[in-house]
């Protein structure tokens, strides 16, 4: 089981409270985890990645491990503890402005 953490924004759009808990068959990819999201919430499609070309978007980041992972491959595999569930997939929203 994956453990993924959303920014409180998205929290609310799916209607979810804490941490989602999500079961991702094949490899644990960025791509593999949100697929699962977005299939399990549909409302959050569009939120985190375009409709489109499933770019990330701008002021979402990804973390695990106490790294950011936001610049890999969408097909690159998450860190192992992801992967079982010892550690979660952050997703953040950025802040800009001054």
């Amino acid at each position: 089981m994956i453990r993924i953490v959303l920014p409180q924004h998205l929290r609310t759009l799916a209607r979810v409270n804490g941490e989602v808990v999500l079961k991702v068959e094949g490899p644990v990819t960025q791509r593999s985890v949100l697929d699962v999201l977005e299939a399990t919430y549909p409302t959050l499609r569009g939120t985190i990645r375009d409709h489109v070309t499933q770019q990330r978007r701008a002021f979402i980041r990804f973390f695990a491990c106490e790294q950011d992972l936001s610049l890999e491959s969408p097909d690159a595999r998450l860190p192992d503890a992801v992967a079982i569930g010892e550690e979660p997939f952050l997703v953040v929203g950025a802040m800009a402005g001054g």
